[in-house]
């Protein structure tokens, strides 16, 4: 994500060397906040390798070389853990993943723009591109977006470019802050956050994956191998530091479940196993997790994740209504209806009558959860005034 600096900005420095690192980390831990991001690869790995740090003071924008030899990053964690130092990103996820895995904790406190942008009326998943030309009022530059941030020596040119992102971070970040004061809505920003510094998030469950492989059957033994080949997946994959697709794709998991292989050879038939792979290590240790999976007692067998509505199916015309609701609700109060409720939570307030679900809590509660349980109720019902979607009680 890298961007044009402004004249005002201060000139981008590499950060090679833990004295350096150490005392750019204690300057801003004496500011209240500091812009980040990173630059990272991962298409061939399991495991992301963190390449550049990218940091943005009222007076330091620095690119961290994450790689250069003997570099002690500690002075960084303790940044990131700093509670009296916002750490503001764009679209945190896959940067915050990299700190939990790098320190052990989250950044904490934590600011995500992209969020605060979906609460201020910037549509769903607002683009960086997009607030940074509303806000910053500057045209990001892409030329190095797709570098390979792995090779060394980083080209001055890159390092610009990496420097430039928290820059203009730091402007959509104060710009946003000021429209949410004016708005009363920094608390709901806050609320948005929950997830996002809880470490649960960002973990997977090798035990558990198995279901988002959606399988269309309940036949337990079935379940039970998919769930014995998913974590098989998950953990190898991780052993041997690549990507689960790369390993085996989800249809061969599926395949696997269904035609229970015992010998090296079965195994190879399945689509996408070679030969190769069926005898050598991996295959070897997939085959004896099947089999400990067959082991199992029936009692032992997972269930298809029960439907929390009780298996009913929504009225396509409720829903209907619903969305409509979720349009003009999110109109009136610019918000991005995505933020308000998604299609899975409209299903469960149309076929249950208090579901467990986000628009029913918090700021969402007040601005769509209770017209939309109104409107369930009969105790409203929606109009039109002019272009404007409205709410008529019910007589």
């Amino acid at each position: 994500m890298s961007r044009r600096s402004a004249p005002t900005d201060p000139e981008p420095r590499l950060i090679t060397t833990s004295e350096e690192l150490a005392a750019l980390c204690a300057r801003l831990r004496t500011e209240p906040f500091v812009t980040v991001d990173t630059e990272f690869m991962r298409e061939r790995t399991y495991w992301p390798e963190l390449c550049v740090v990218q940091l943005g003071g009222k007076d330091d924008v620095a690119v961290i070389d994450a790689l250069a030899p003997e570099l002690d990053m500690a002075p960084l964690g303790e940044l990131m853990a700093d509670p009296s130092v916002m750490k503001v990103f764009h679209a945190a996820r896959q940067d915050v993943e990299i700190f939990l895995l790098k320190f052990g904790q989250v950044p904490a406190p934590m600011f995500d723009t992209q969020i605060a942008a979906m609460v201020d009326g910037f549509g769903d998943q607002a683009s960086y591109d997009s607030l940074v030309r509303a806000l910053a009022h500057a045209q990001i530059d892409k030329a190095h977006r797709f570098s390979d941030w792995s090779a060394r020596p980083l080209s001055p040119a890159q390092v610009a470019y990496a420097a430039a992102d928290v820059t203009h971070l730091r402007r959509v970040y104060t710009a946003l802050v000021d429209r949410l004061t004016k708005e009363d809505r920094l608390s709901w920003v806050a609320q948005e956050m929950g997830a996002l510094v809880n470490p649960d998030t960002y973990r997977t469950d090798p035990q558990t994956i198995w279901e988002k492989l959606r399988p269309r059957t309940n036949n337990r033994r079935f379940l039970g191998l998919l769930r014995a080949a998913a974590a098989w997946r998950e953990l190898e994959a991780q052993r041997v530091n690549i990507p689960r697709q790369r390993l085996v794709r989800d249809e061969t998991l599926l395949e696997i479940a269904a035609t229970s292989p015992s010998t090296v050879a079965e195994l190879a038939r399945a689509r996408g196993i070679s030969e190769g792979f069926a005898k050598g290590k991996s295959g070897a240790s997939l085959l004896a997790a099947l089999e400990e999976a067959k082991k199992l007692p029936d009692s032992a067998m997972p269930e298809l994740p029960k439907e929390r509505n009780g298996g009913a199916t929504a009225s396509p015309a409720l829903v209907a209504l619903l969305k409509v609701l979720l349009a003009a609700k999110a109109e009136e109060h610019n918000v991005a209806p995505k933020l308000l409720a998604n299609s899975e939570d409209l299903d469960r307030l149309a076929t249950e009558s208090n579901p467990d679900v986000p628009a029913l809590s918090g700021w969402r509660r007040t601005v769509f959860g209770e017209a939309a349980l109104a409107l369930k109720s009969g105790k409203v019902a929606i109009g039109v005034d002019g272009r404007k979607i409205r709410l008529i009680e019910a007589k």
